[in-house]
């Protein structure tokens, strides 16, 4: 029997898709480009579909008969129902084999799942939020978060990883702040290039998104028109999504919800098919955002029929419809028999999807379900015929435990009050100090799936911050009082929280957010505020606590920045954390103690006062404090910014002033940092980059390069950033990324707003055009001091 060419894994992937499409019918193409969203049955067996917000023809239809066409995708069936995962892996295996079975081909689908801060499954680790990430400054410890999320994936038999966000915030009102990485590209390229590697290592597809411009959202709403300028849209939005393709190596993406200057996104050839691919030379697949598709003619109403609204998506360059089927099935194929839809669009799409099957190894003939279930790998048993599926490891917990812990952000301590003594009396108060779900975001699990399934168990174990501080300091008497709710305006605790600050040494308030969905949390997505002020009364709250004379330590468990000038000078010390997974609770516990050592620093700035939004620090020179307007914008702490309980001494910078480079031209700069203190501690050096005068305006500062350095008492170390001048590169008027000559200045920084050292420049020469092929990044050298 001979072997059909698209069978023969030693053909190139194109060659043996292109015989593959040449054998299919227009249904079998169109079946590879939907998902259908299903749910684990409980015993094992198999997925049923699974009936959500908007009408699912898989649920319409029978699965036995849907399948006969093959399928593109599975929709999430870990992440809709608690299931054990080794049940789930042998009902997802046996989903792909009934899948395999019932068409010609024989091709299962590609099983996808969300991963934001972890396998959004029922008993997976749950890591710190995307913003945590950010704060950590420390994107190899996020590649090998993302490794480990990949190789858990992996494990039961899923494909595509719908992570990272790389949306660059631009307003902290916006509820979808917890799930980007921060307000300044370059962190959130780097960062979110680390988190691709990782998944991509382990044989995750990582999915970009929200592909773009979705966090530019007017007024902070979710789903707002975009009002982004070109040149925003150009040295903003994008530079973290070429990042992370060029890179990192991101063989997928989602394609945005918005609309930018009219034209939605998953419309819109020009940024799908002309920038995507054509311009970057991206070859992986462009998936809808749920329901996006649907949205052409609901929301953005540029589409009068599902036909319609399939040929727009097709037309720009969305290859697959997800979560469910609607417009790329039945809708789609009596369009492109009617010639409303080119058929050539369908075999585009279906080509894309089926090089990626390929590449997954879809196709060989001896592909068998994935999974530590069906392969008897998964080690521990938990029976004597059901292997059991670990999702969240020792060592899973033990590398949470590290990134929560170096994304703490001591934002101040003037007087020294932190670490706290041993043996101190503290009054612990606050609607997030004995809650574990203060410690995730709105994509974890618990919070995303478990609340529609009251009395179902955590599955994982999520230490409460006021359980880890008895547990970290257990000499101390600590006593506790929840104040008020997260957001209801119930004083009626006020009274109770203030006789047990009265009766200690020092008052631990733990105020923050609660993560929910579409106005169910605080933060989260959908969950958009009209300023920044705490969350319900939990700012009078903070008022009476500092009203007492007691010392307050403010600990914040939030999803955004949250305006603090009110308190500024009436505090004791100011901690941010930001969601920090599972072990956040014994990471902040140990920054309390001294155990751990702050290092985290400000992805994003944190407001004085909570109107006069939005505002991040890559400001032009109008967009900074001035005498033209009675508002200062000025945060009360900068991008950038975190404080240590060492010091640190830079020395020695060699880069003198004044130097003479070309429009192509690099330079190196270098600083040795000495850790003074008497422990040890981590420095975040950064590099900003000022142009004085430019031919359009630009940022004040904006960073281009950094590097975190640990360093043991009296320890040195020293870095040397390699700038190169394309990292200077803007949109000039006529939409060129070009390198202009003229004066830059290049700044040694602990923030956006501290700068230590300046070195100055003159780039000479022409005016220079720099295309896909410069330098993205700074790169970096650390030596011994």
């Amino acid at each position: 029997m001979t072997t059909a060419p698209w069978r023969d894994s030693a053909l190139p992937a194109a060659a043996r898709v292109d015989d593959l499409l040449a054998r299919m019918t227009l249904e079998e193409k169109t079946a590879q480009l939907y998902g259908v969203w299903v749910g684990a049955a409980t015993d094992g067996e198999g997925v049923a579909p699974h009936q959500h917000d908007m009408t699912d023809e898989a649920a319409e239809r029978d699965w036995a008969e849907l399948i006969t066409l093959g399928l593109g995708q599975l929709t999430r069936s870990f992440g809709t129902a608690p299931v054990d995962p080794a049940v789930g892996a042998r009902a997802l295996a046996g989903a792909q084999r009934q899948i395999a079975g019932a068409s010609r081909f024989g091709i299962p689908a590609v099983a996808h799942e969300e991963c934001l801060a972890g396998f959004t499954a029922w008993r997976a680790t749950a890591y710190p939020v995307p913003l945590a990430w950010g704060a950590s400054f420390d994107p190899p410890l996020v590649e090998e978060m993302a490794r480990r999320i990949g190789r858990d994936m992996r494990s039961v038999g899923v494909h595509q990883g719908l992570a990272p966000v790389l949306d660059v915030v631009r307003d902290p009102r916006w509820g979808r702040v917890e799930e980007t990485i921060g307000e300044d590209p370059y962190l959130v390229g780097t960062v979110g290039t680390a988190y691709v590697r990782g998944l991509e290592s382990a044989g995750i597809v990582a999915t970009l998104k929200h592909f773009a411009g979705y966090a530019s959202s007017a007024g902070a709403r979710n789903l707002a028109p975009v009002r982004a300028g070109a040149r925003e849209f150009a040295d903003v939005t994008l530079p973290p999504f070429e990042m992370a393709l060029r890179e990192g190596g991101a063989r997928s993406v989602m394609a945005a919800y918005t609309e930018r200057d009219g034209v939605p996104a998953s419309a819109d050839p020009e940024l799908l098919t002309g920038l995507l691919r054509e311009e970057w030379g991206f070859t992986g697949t462009v998936v809808a955002d749920y329901f996006g598709i649907g949205f052409l003619q609901t929301l953005h109403r540029v589409a009068g029929t599902p036909a319609e609204a399939a040929r727009l998506a097709l037309e720009a360059g969305v290859d697959v419809e997800l979560p469910t089927v609607k417009y790329y099935g039945d809708a789609l194929v009596a369009a492109v028999r009617e010639g409303l839809v080119p058929e050539d669009l369908v075999d585009r799409a279906a080509r894309r999807v089926l090089v990626q099957k390929c590449e997954l190894g879809l196709l060989d003939e001896d592909w068998r379900p994935e999974g530590a279930a069906e392969q008897g790998t998964a080690g521990e048993t938990a029976g004597s015929d059901r292997p059991r599926i670990r999702l969240d490891s020792g060592a899973n917990r033990a590398l949470a435990r590290r990134l929560a812990e170096e994304s703490v952000v001591l934002l101040d301590n003037p007087d020294g009050l932190l670490p706290l003594a041993p043996g101190t009396r503290i009054a612990v108060v606050g609607p997030r100090a004995a809650d574990p779900l203060a410690m995730l975001g709105c994509y974890s699990f618990p919070s995303h799936v478990l609340t529609h399934h009251p009395g179902v168990e955590t599955g994982i174990g999520i230490p409460t911050l006021l359980e880890s501080l008895r547990a970290e300091l257990p000499d101390a008497k600590v006593t506790f009082a929840e104040g008020c709710p997260v957001s209801e305006p119930d004083r009626s605790g006020f009274d109770e929280a203030v006789a047990r600050a009265a009766e200690a040494d020092v008052c631990v308030a733990v105020l923050g957010d609660r993560a929910g969905l579409f106005g169910r949390g605080t933060s989260g997505e959908g969950c958009d505020v009209t300023d920044l002020r705490l969350p319900g009364v939990q700012g009078e709250l903070l008022d009476a606590l500092a009203a007492t004379g007691v010392p307050v330590v403010l600990v914040l468990l939030t999803g955004r920045p949250y305006a603090l000038g009110r308190w500024h000078g009436r505090l004791g010390a100011v901690v941010q954390a930001f969601f920090p997974g599972e072990e956040g609770g014994p990471a902040v516990a140990g920054a309390l103690s001294g155990r751990v050592n702050p290092s985290g620093r400000l992805p994003v700035s944190v407001p004085r006062v909570p109107g006069g939004q939005p505002w991040t620090y890559l400001q032009p020179p109008l967009g900074l404090a001035g005498e033209v307007s009675n508002l200062d914008p000025t945060p009360l702490y900068a991008f950038g910014h975190g404080r240590s309980y060492t010091t640190f001494a830079w020395e020695d910078v060699t880069g003198g002033p004044d130097a003479e480079i070309s429009t192509d031209g690099s330079y190196d700069l270098s600083v040795t940092v000495r850790n003074t203190g008497d422990r040890a501690g981590a420095e975040v050096v950064q590099l900003y980059l000022h142009d004085p005068v430019a031919s359009v305006t630009r940022p004040d500062v904006r960073l281009v390069g950094y590097q975190r350095l640990e360093l043991a008492p009296g320890q040195a170390g020293r870095v040397t950033f390699r700038f190169h001048t394309d990292l200077s590169a803007f949109t000039d008027r006529e939409g060129r990324r070009v390198v202009e000559p003229g004066a830059l200045e290049l700044r040694l920084s602990s923030s956006s707003a501290d700068h230590r050292h300046t070195a100055s420049l003159r780039l000479t020469g022409p005016v220079r055009e720099v295309g896909t092929d410069r330098r993205l990044r700074c790169e970096t050298e650390v030596s011994a001091g």
